[in-house]
């Protein structure tokens, strides 16, 4: 016979007071858990077993420019839809449907007949005129959604920077894809209680769950300035027949991008949607996207580089009083560099080089990059970004390809020095520009500077990007003053304004198709900024394949100047006494 001491007693109630306590303390943590931490969850959960739903499209985001223009906007539209089981007069339904929308009696029989699916998307995208029709037939089985359609007031304008949606209103490129998350905003629903054949129960309520709309991106773009571009290269298009005409229009002093154009365009109302080649091929941003040889204007920064050194007390680097030999030509490595300044006759003498950048003259910046050496002179083309991504806001951008340091020989860096052998993209150029121009800071481009909620709120403001110093502020002056002078007295003189400082550099590059050169191919370009002085603005242009004439300097600079003049007269600003 067991006994049981008083001790042992206690112990065995207190042992099954705890369980109980424990699992009453469960049961109300549970249901606490259940009732109001996911009880919203639950209830909808158990709504959607006994209701169907029709979605409630959210309004995309606004994107604007940098003064509240809008550039992508939405149009209301309706999607329509059938649930079968609860069509109660097929016939009518098929009839109407055909009528209003413009299908086939046959198909629509067909879809509408299979009773195993509870819902049957007939038509997206119906304007508000055909909805009406459809509403006022009020044939059971047949609702409608308002969706919306994205529309872009100017077309064309900026097409291949602000992207464009597919239909279901998802970014599919440029800035609607990079942003997409922000720009969708969250789908709602209207719930309908219906019976268990998904029949809509007379009279029973319904549970609207609202739409949360996309929030708005406003830009750094100016779209009066984006406008401006646009013009110039569409002009440029007509006067020279190339393959294409694009420009970028930057901030020197914080990398925001004012305006950026890629000729030819499309338009963003009316896609080529049925060819896939041709919308690839007039959506790619190439000023992102694609790299060419630079060619001269990539002499800045081989100029901007020997200046530092040469005032960091480097001695291999040269004065920017040397003179520089006679010689039209160099040889190295048994390749032989030539002049190809079409301003000169005979040799150069006496030629600084302030001279060599007015002429544009290839073997001086062959001098300079053998000077300076592989080890330095890549430091500074590192400083400058090449050979990386630049971490503009946008997909796809490239880095560039620049030669790994030790496979570089003396012919490539020969050739490096005036803009061979390596190949950047006209946002990297632009970009290293700026920074040999406004005293020497490395700015990351940007294309958005906010974004906030449809109410307004700003939930996130991009600022400048400072990634890095290039050079100091006195090699900027310095180089700030030859530009000056190309524009002045040199190869750039195209793009001068009378009454206001310019300062800027021509390029013409030969293009190069299956490894070796394209006979009779080539990109004319011309970067500039004003006031040269004080840089407030910078411009790349590249004309590609223009036919005829193809330097620089007579059919890129032209057109710099003339966008120059046009924000001159926009902004009212006062020209140098």
């Amino acid at each position: 016979m067991i006994k049981y001491t008083v001790y042992s007693l206690q112990k065995r109630i207190t042992a099954s007071l705890l369980v109980i306590v424990f699992a009453a303390l469960s049961l109300c943590v549970r249901l606490f858990w259940v009732q109001v931490i996911t009880g919203k969850g639950l209830t909808l959960r158990a709504a959607e077993q006994w209701a169907r739903d029709l979605p409630v499209i959210p309004e995309r985001g606004l994107i604007t420019d940098a003064n509240g223009e809008i550039l992508a906007g939405n149009r209301s539209v309706y999607s329509v839809y059938v649930r079968p089981k609860a069509v109660t007069d097929l016939t009518a339904v098929t009839q109407l449907l055909s009528d209003t929308l413009e299908l086939s009696v046959d198909s629509l029989t067909e879809r509408l007949s299979n009773k195993s699916v509870s819902e049957v998307t007939v038509k997206r995208r119906v304007e508000k005129e055909v909805a009406d029709r459809i509403i006022a037939a009020n044939c059971n089985g047949v609702y409608l959604s308002r969706d919306n359609l994205r529309v872009y007031p100017y077309a064309d304008l900026l097409s291949q920077v602000l992207g464009f949606v597919n239909v279901d209103n998802r970014g599919q490129s440029g800035l609607e894809s990079y942003y997409d998350l922000f720009l969708r905003g969250t789908e709602g629903k209207v719930l309908t209680q219906t019976d268990l054949q998904g029949v809509a129960i007379s009279g029973a309520e319904q549970m609207y769950l609202p739409a949360i709309s996309g929030m708005t991106l406003t830009l750094t773009i100016d779209a009066k300035i984006q406008m401006i571009a646009e013009r110039a290269m569409e002009q440029a298009m007509r006067t020279h027949s190339p393959i294409g005409a694009r420009c970028i229009v930057m901030d020197p002093n914080t990398g925001a991008i004012l305006a950026m154009v890629n000729k030819p365009s499309l338009d963003l109302n009316d896609l080529p949607r049925d060819d896939i080649s041709l919308l690839n091929q007039y959506s790619r941003n190439a000023l992102v996207v694609d790299i060419y040889e630079p060619g001269s204007t990539f002499k800045i920064l081989t100029a901007c580089a020997n200046i530092e050194e040469y005032q960091n007390g480097n001695r291999n680097a040269l004065a920017p009083t040397h003179i520089f030999p006679d010689s039209r030509t160099r040889t190295v490595e048994g390749s032989t560099v030539k002049c190809w300044s079409m301003h000169l006759n005979g040799n150069h003498s006496h030629q600084t080089l302030s001279d060599a950048l007015n002429n544009s003259c290839n073997p001086c910046f062959v001098d300079i990059a053998l000077s300076l050496g592989k080890s330095t002179f890549y430091q500074y083309l590192s400083k400058f970004g090449f050979g990386k991504q630049t971490g503009i806001d946008f997909i796809g951008e490239q880095g560039g390809i620049l030669l790994a340091e030790p496979m570089v020989k003396n012919g490539d860096l020969a050739r490096i020095g005036f803009g061979q052998t390596v190949a950047v993209t006209p946002l990297q150029l632009i970009a290293a520009t700026c920074a040999a121009v406004n005293g020497g800071n490395y700015y990351q481009p940007y294309l958005v500077s906010e974004i906030s909620s449809a109410e307004g709120d700003t939930v996130s403001r991009f600022y400048p990007t400072l990634k890095n110093r290039a050079i100091s502020e006195k090699t900027s002056q310095t180089i700030r003053a030859m530009l000056e002078g190309v524009v002045r007295d040199g190869s750039g003189k195209h793009a001068y304004i009378e009454g206001y400082r310019v300062g800027g550099k021509t390029g013409t590059a030969q293009k190069y198709e299956n490894g070796i050169i394209a006979q009779g191919k080539y990109i004319s370009s011309f970067v500039g900024f004003f006031p040269a002085n004080a840089p407030q603005y910078a411009a790349l242009i590249i004309i590609d394949e223009p036919e005829g004439a193809h330097y620089g300097s007579t059919v890129a600079a032209p057109y710099c100047r003339e966008i120059f003049e046009q924000i001159i007269a926009l902004k009212r600003m006062k020209g140098d006494a």
